[in-house]
């Protein structure tokens, strides 16, 4: 199965925003609420809290089963966060937060939406491979069980999140404190 150690980490990723998400929905309902701004904000953290729980389950059972339609989901997911991303960045400017990983100051950098869609095409690789195979009997036709994949997929998983978010942080501070123009890309 092609690309199967990065569709992992969108998977992962999925999962763990997803239930960050939705255990602490505000930074993710402020984000949106600069798209639907006439939305009540009680309505749209609900509505948060209800795609995220989607969004886990999404992550969960598109890693344990890589079918195509899961695999599609997957991708169209992070299609959906990149042009997120992009409208935001060529609207609006940098973000105080983008709400992806419930964390507060992770303002949305054009690196974002590069990895988004780094993932939507490893998730669409997988799902043009239309492979039948659950994970767990691809891993146990990978050397040791899978656990170099699994392991490799899990510090990809992390080196993402850093990306994401510590990398995000890190540029605000910057920005703030040196006035030097941010790399990333994100706006006073």
């Amino acid at each position: 199965m092609t690309f199967l150690g990065p569709y992992l980490v969108a998977c992962s990723l999925l999962l763990v925003a997803g239930l960050a998400k939705a255990l602490r929905p505000l930074d993710t309902a402020r984000a949106l609420a600069t798209l639907v701004p006439r939305v009540a904000p009680a309505l749209l953290r609900n509505a948060v809290r209800v795609l995220a729980l989607a969004e886990a389950a999404l992550g969960a059972a598109a890693a344990v089963a890589p079918h195509r339609s899961l695999a599609a989901a997957v991708a169209a997911s992070y299609l959906a966060f990149a042009v997120f991303v992009v409208f935001v960045r060529l609207r609006h400017g940098a973000l105080a937060s983008c709400g992806c990983f419930s964390t507060p100051d992770t303002p949305a950098t054009w690196l974002h939406a590069v990895v988004n869609l780094a993932l939507a095409a490893a998730a669409g690789s997988v799902s043009a491979s239309g492979s039948p195979d659950t994970v767990l009997s691809v891993l146990a036709r990978q050397p040791l069980d899978g656990v170099p994949l699994i392991a490799t997929s899990a510090l990809g998983a992390w080196l993402a999140y850093l990306m994401l978010v510590g990398l995000a942080r890190l540029s605000a501070v910057r920005r703030t404190m040196t006035g030097i123009p941010d790399p990333l890309g994100a706006r006073r």
